[in-house]
């Protein structure tokens, strides 16, 4: 992590993008566990974290301000159990993974963490520019 100010939007993209490769690997986790017996898939919210982050000052005005004052310690993801989709199942044997609704998920999570990416390298590339290499 650096620890400029100049660096502030690439390290929330940087944590966010860990966010979305966390997500996607625990999503081919609920692929692969589709045919397992009691198991419940597993999700990653970071949008919930970054959000509460950046509303959670009071004395910010601009999206300037908030991303400066983000505590970076506060947005580590972790994988936990979906709470909202646990008391459901599928099947009899108590698996509450829909395997086309996962691949829909992989599918967006993999678009989303390219964009983040790609993103994270944009800013990078207005850096060099503004240093005039």
């Amino acid at each position: 992590m650096l620890s400029s100010t100049a660096f502030d939007y690439i390290n929330v993209l940087d944590k966010a993008a860990d966010a979305s490769w966390l997500r996607e690997e625990t999503i081919a986790n609920n692929i692969a566990n589709a045919t397992t017996p009691d198991f419940k898939r597993y999700d990653v919210d970071f949008q919930t974290l970054l959000e509460m982050e950046l509303t959670d000052t009071k004395y910010n005005r601009n999206l300037d301000d908030k991303i400066h004052n983000v505590h970076m310690d506060h947005l580590t993801a972790t994988a936990q159990i979906d709470m909202a989709a646990e008391p459901f199942s599928y099947r009899l044997d108590g698996n509450n993974v829909d395997i086309h609704t996962e691949n829909v998920e992989l599918a967006s999570e993999q678009i989303r963490y390219s964009a983040l990416t790609d993103s994270i390298s944009q800013e990078f590339a207005r850096m060099r520019t503004a240093m005039g290499k």
